[in-house]
């Protein structure tokens, strides 16, 4: 299958949307009692001369160009709603809009501030949540705060570090952190103030005992650790793992990027992991943020529950309450965390209960073995879960990843695992159906059957395989945007829209 996304162009054939300010605008004056002496009214500001206005410029458009101009934008882009989205490690399922509707009902919009005798219901809600993580990993505490998986890595970082330092072993200032693990894991542990243990792995894609007892010692505070892990694999030698980094006193961190493929089946407390965070936006189906708002609650064992960020929610015979543990690292973030994206996930986990989320894992690993079958590309390792990690041989995984765009599919995540030459990590989540994943692999093929330049170049070569080859080099074609220059890109940041314009004229 082939698509043309639409697109909307100037003269010079560039995508061009017009910004809303570009459309039309209106200057407003400002003050507050209507009688036009805007330098009156802002006299008795406390904000400095340079931090106030006497008027404002605003896009002035009616509601069916607003609406036109959202919806040219969401038909220049591609998302979850628009088809299959196989980002691996990145668990990009569906959001189902119930969670939606709820988070939109009037008695989700309760200001934080109210008395907490006004808030029965949004603690009610919030210790229900934290209950239902708790049994889903396996933990014997949970904290709500962290506003994104990343900040809850880091914020499961500073509670180990909390606990280390409460029983007078600061001595311990080493994370080991395997090589195939998440960039995030590197960095948690590396801004908490640790030394960074990179841990090689072994020929089968999972830790290497050996190398694991060759990095421990006196001074581990933690292992991180991701199961199953970027490959695709579970760690079956996890109980044995989890005694080694115990046996030096050091502590098991569970990485739930991938808890997708365990929900109802395995709980990472029970294989000895002593801290975790959760992804809602992954695992439970919220919005991933793009820079917006998310959610990463973080899990404990009892030992570890005083060193919670705080708040907390408990039940007391008035009721609930929220609390700060006794050794609480702090707060991560204001009041509880994202409340509106903590609705959906507890929406999600409810509306699906035991059953449902079991099946969820059930459906997540069939959905990824099927689709490794079914592609003409090697798939190194195996036998694996939610996802797997297949390479593009001597092809730029890039390259395969641009072109797999023109056949209506978004790409997976490309050159990671450095494990496996020209990565192609894959994982097509739980969502997607018998007929989706065959598009999915007829996409894969395509790309995979069309020649390459070096083949292409041979003076006997038929028009139509230079076509081919001209048509994976230029990829992709049938974009609103086609092929950027990610260079530029990342070395020029263009941050605001303002600096759009300043690009221009430079």
């Amino acid at each position: 299958m082939k698509y043309d996304q639409a697109r909307w162009t100037r003269d010079d054939e560039d995508v061009y949307e017009p910004l809303l300010s570009e459309k039309d605008e209106t200057t407003v004056e400002i003050g507050g009692s209507g009688d036009g002496d805007a330098e009156a009214e802002g006299a008795d500001s406390p904000l400095p001369d340079d931090l106030t206005r006497d008027e404002l410029t605003l896009p002035e458009l009616s509601e069916p160009e607003l609406a036109r101009h959202y919806t040219r934008l969401s038909q220049m882009t591609y998302g979850v709603d628009s088809g299959p989205y196989p980002l691996g490690s990145c668990t990009m399922k569906y959001n189902p809009k119930f969670t939606e509707d709820v988070a939109a009902l009037a008695d989700a919009a309760v200001h934080p501030d109210r008395p907490e005798r006004r808030q029965q219901g949004t603690l009610e809600l919030l210790h229900r949540l934290q209950d239902y993580l708790g049994r889903i990993g396996g933990m014997d505490a949970v904290s709500l705060q962290p506003p994104a998986g990343a900040a809850g890595e880091f914020a499961g970082i500073l509670v180990a570090r909390a606990y280390h330092e409460h029983n007078g072993e600061s001595h311990r200032d080493e994370v080991i952190v395997p090589e195939s693990a998440h960039g995030t894991n590197f960095a948690s542990a590396a801004l908490a103030g640790y030394d960074v243990v990179e841990l090689p792995g072994g020929e089968d894609g999972r830790v290497d005992l050996d190398a694991l007892e060759g990095a421990l010692s006196e001074n581990t505070a933690a292992l991180m650790l991701t199961n199953p892990n970027t490959l695709g694999l579970f760690e079956r030698d996890i109980e044995e793992i989890a005694e080694a980094v115990h046996d030096v006193g050091g502590l098991l961190y569970y990485d739930g990027a991938n808890l997708n493929a365990l929900l109802g089946r395995a709980r990472p407390g029970d294989m000895g992991f002593d801290i975790m965070h959760y992804n809602v936006h992954k695992t439970f189906a919220t919005p991933h943020g793009g820079g917006g708002p998310g959610a990463g609650p973080i899990g404990v064992a009892e030992k570890l529950a005083p060193f919670l960020p705080a708040p907390r929610v408990r039940t007391t015979e008035m009721g609930y309450e929220r609390f700060e543990p006794e050794q609480s690292v702090g707060k991560v973030h204001g009041f509880d965390g994202n409340w509106l994206v903590l609705v959906k996930a507890y929406a999600y986990i409810a509306r699906l209960g035991d059953d449902g989320l079991a099946d969820a894992s059930a459906k997540a690993v069939l959905n990824a073995n099927y689709l490794a079958e079914q592609i003409d590309l090697e798939v190194p390792y195996g036998p694996f879960h939610h996802e797997f990690v297949a390479s593009a041989g001597d092809r730029d995984a890039a390259e395969v990843a641009k072109r797999m765009l023109d056949f209506g599919v978004h790409p997976p995540t490309t050159k990671w695992p450095e494990i496996v030459p020209e990565a192609l990590m894959t994982e097509p989540t739980e969502v997607e159906s018998k007929d989706s994943l065959d598009q999915l692999a007829a996409a894969f093929d395509a790309v995979a059957g069309e020649d390459t330049d070096e083949q292409s170049s041979s003076s006997l070569a038929s028009a139509s395989t230079r076509q081919d080859a001209d048509a994976a080099t230029d990829a992709p074609q049938r974009t609103a945007a086609r092929r950027i220059d990610q260079t530029a890109a990342a070395r020029d940041l263009r941050l605001s829209w303002q600096s759009l314009g300043e690009s221009e004229d430079a």
